[in-house]
């Protein structure tokens, strides 16, 4: 399956996963530690399938008790350390015989070519595996700016996540995207404090980033053992015992668990002791339950409140989002793994404690959302669910609420680690695959039939009522999708003959359907098919998956920036359109008048004059909307969308007979006359740039920035780095990676993210205006 991204992994696999009539599941034995046995001494080797030495029953593989589900996702900036984290939790969770590596282009998750060419996650991928009987839903997803969007469609179904963060860089540009995108989504996550061991790491750093760049409260359930070069294990808080990994052990599986002794460690247990309380102190302070208990039974002696009622306090503050857990180690040299899984059990939510509301309407109905599609050659479609509620079957029909249609799913098929194993059923907090969803999208909703949508539909609308909500305010059945962020990049791209263009035709739709925020649209003018992505790798990445898996050498032409129109002053306009086609006569005459608005809309605000006539009005409405929304698609300068614009209807007559379609045309060719009368204004994006240098490279990348219309907001001290932090237009830093090379002799990196779009001023939107009708 070479186009699918869960999972293919290389031979050095376990491949001998096999479910069959039985009921029955055969795993061989993995590799163990290799240290020698202690009454302290750890060894995390659990396989898969197996509890101690009884073979798991095909239903515990399949339908594992909802309480025992974590449907997580790991998340952070770019080269934070997530692909390396997911493949250490893979192998310590016993579903690889052997550690992968990004740099070695190896990684259980990153099998992509262009993954493992360029050392980075472009789709999220993900894998099911089982830790001390919980099983895991694991989403390992982007951290590149330009792949946002598979972050945000991960975080929709995930009921936690996990945050990685650079132990030597605290959060940056991406950390906090992606963590206004879990807030955003009110997903509870626990922190991982990466690279402990890079030169320059500091957990004191590293924590207080967290406390004022994401205005998080940080509870430390760990204390590092050195740092550095000197870090070698962590210090367990809650239960004042030290982690110490084997140095023989070159995988990292074999560590020593042991109580912090005043003989042994005074130092270590005074320090731990303090943080104990402080934490205890805090979760008081977050948790009233708990307070009750501090403050009666143990107020005299933190040091007798068992462990068990702190874990439980915390993981009770962790689902409510108000402190997340920090834990750190790391996951290159194989240290502080295997607890972090742990507190994923012990701290993230099951998919029973999380509050979905809509879930009430369905009453044990099914309800899943649609939330990636995949395309392999041999399956067709795959589309990865969230079962919510209900239970999803093979060969059952199910209705898509988003798409008005009804589907039947051929087979469901379960990621499990390196194998996709076809599943009877699929019940609520599961996420599985199916085949045979032709029509499903990203953000559909899933239910058993037409009837029961409406069923929901009624009981939701009762529950309004109910409640006494203003009319127009009825609940939809329909699970939120996601937003799709608006291209800000755009290339025409060309087949190699004009006999290929169907093929090419064929290869976008199937991309578009696995990516969202990959646009294509046809030029009127030119006729030639253009490409809107996010960014120059998005576009990349598009053009190189066109040539390897559809066989394609496609030509790009040069990327260009996606631009906005505007208007700075009103006009007016009168348009009539009199035709006749056949034997039926259409006349229209329409008056209206284009604003500029205050406020930023991407739609254009339509109005109606109190003239209008309200018969002529809501029968015509939505054709003279729909004539509104086409003429605002390519405006009089460049041909770009219109925004922030307002269009008021004076006066409209309509004969009678005349269709719709004809309304729509003359309210499109009147607001194109009035935008043309009015004075126009381009609007640029601009992207905010944070560029990470060394002090003594700082002087020419300020220089750059300067040439390049950039605005320096502020320059921040990052250990012994400085953090350059301004705006700068998108039209500027196309090739940017490469001039800062150079600049910085390859020392700097450096995040984009999209502000917001801003008017041109009168210089440079004339230059870009003459280089545009010079052809240039």
């Amino acid at each position: 399956m070479s186009n699918l991204r869960i999972l293919s992994l290389s031979q050095k696999r376990i491949s001998n996963l096999r479910i069959n009539n039985a009921c029955c599941c055969e795993i061989p034995a993995g590799p163990r530690g290799s240290g020698p046995p202690g009454p302290l001494r750890t060894c995390y080797s659990s396989q898969a399938g197996l509890v101690g030495n009884d073979v798991k029953s095909l239903h515990a593989i399949i339908n594992p008790p909802v309480a025992k589900i974590r449907n997580i996702g790991i998340m952070a900036h770019i080269d934070a350390g997530k692909t390396t984290t997911t493949e250490r939790i893979l192998y310590y969770s016993g579903y690889t015989r052997s550690l992968g590596d990004v740099d070695d282009g190896d990684t259980v998750t990153d099998f992509m070519a262009q993954e493992r060419e360029r050392g980075i996650t472009i789709q999220s991928a993900a894998v099911t595996f089982d830790w001390k009987g919980h099983r895991v839903n694991l989403i390992d997803t982007p951290g590149h700016v330009d792949f946002t969007l598979e972050v945000e469609r991960c975080l929709r179904v995930l009921d936690g996540a996990v945050a990685v963060f650079d132990a030597s860089a605290g959060v940056e540009a991406q950390s906090l995207t992606v963590w206004r995108q879990a807030d955003k989504h009110r997903v509870p996550r626990i922190c991982f404090l990466n690279k402990m061991d890079k030169t320059g790491a500091s957990f004191k750093y590293a924590v207080g980033s967290i406390r004022e760049k994401l205005n998080a409260r940080p509870l430390l359930l760990q204390l590092p053992i050195g740092e550095a070069k000197t870090f070698r294990g962590v210090v367990d808080v809650v239960r004042k015992e030290k982690l110490l990994w084997n140095p023989s052990s070159a995988d990292g599986r074999d560590f020593e668990r042991k109580p912090l002794l005043e003989t042994s460690d005074p130092e270590l247990l005074r320090e731990t002791t303090a943080a104990r309380n402080a934490l205890i102190e805090q979760v008081a302070d977050l948790d009233d339950e708990f307070a009750g208990l501090v403050l009666g039974e143990f107020s005299e002696d933190f040091d007798l409140l068992p462990a068990e009622k702190l874990q439980t306090a915390i993981h009770r503050v962790t689902l409510a989002q108000t402190a997340v857990p920090v834990l750190c180690g790391s996951a290159l040299r194989n240290k502080g793994i295997q607890p972090l899984v742990d507190a994923v059990t012990m701290y993230l939510p099951s998919p029973e404690e999380r509050n979905y509301e809509f879930l009430r309407w369905y009453e044990g109905d099914l309800c899943a959302l649609a939330f990636k599609v995949l395309h392999d050659k041999h399956r067709g479609p795959l589309v990865l669910v969230r079962v919510y509620s209900g239970t999803l079957k093979p060969q059952s029909a199910v209705h898509n609420i988003s798409g008005n249609c009804t589907e039947r799913i051929s087979r469901l098929l379960l990621p499990f680690a390196d194998q996709h194993i076809e599943i009877p059923a699929l019940t609520a907090g599961n996420i599985a695959l199916t085949v045979g969803l032709k029509q499903t999208a990203t953000g559909d909703t899933i239910v058993s039939s037409k009837s029961s949508a409406l069923a929901a539909a009624r009981r939701a609308e009762r529950e309004r009522e109910g409640q006494h909500r203003p009319a127009g305010g009825a609940e939809r059945p329909l699970l939120a999708g996601v937003e799709i962020p608006e291209p800000v990049f755009f290339c025409t791209i060309e087949p190699p003959s004009v006999a290929r263009q169907p093929d090419l035709d064929h290869a976008l739709q199937c991309l578009q359907r696995e990516d969202p925020s990959l646009k294509v649209r046809l030029d009127p003018e030119s006729g030639q098919t253009v490409l809107c992505g996010m960014g120059e790798l998005h576009i990349e990445i598009i053009h190189d998956r066109i040539r390897r898996e559809y066989g394609l050498e496609t030509f790009l032409g040069p990327l260009q920036v996606a631009y906005r129109e505007t208007i700075v002053s009103a006009a007016r306009a009168t348009d009539t359109l009199d035709k006749t086609v056949g034997d039926r006569r259409h006349l229209v005459t329409v008056e209206l008048e284009a604003q500029p608005v205050g406020t930023s809309s991407a739609a254009p605000v339509a109005r109606f004059s109190e003239s209008v006539s309200k018969d002529l009005l809501r029968a015509s409405q939505e054709a003279i909307e729909n004539g509104l929304h086409s003429a605002c698609l390519q405006g009089p300068l460049l041909g770009s969308p219109v925004q922030d614009v307002a269009i008021t209807v004076h006066s409209l007559t309509v004969h009678p007979g005349t269709s719709t379609t004809m309304i729509s045309a003359c309210v499109s060719r009147c607001v194109q006359k009035a935008l043309k009368k009015a004075d126009k204004q381009i609007l640029e994006p601009l992207m905010k740039l944070e560029v990470t240098v060394t002090g003594d490279y700082l002087s020419p990348v300020l220089a750059d920035l300067a040439q390049r219309r950039g605005s320096i907001q502020e320059i921040q001290t990052r250990q012994d780095n400085r953090v350059v932090i301004g705006f700068v237009p998108l039209a500027e830093v196309m090739g940017y990676s490469t001039v800062l090379r150079t600049l910085t002799s390859g020392s700097a990196s450096f995040a984009l993210e999209l502000s917001s779009y801003q008017a041109m001023n009168p210089q440079d939107q004339s230059a870009l205006l003459s280089r545009k009708s010079g052809g240039l």
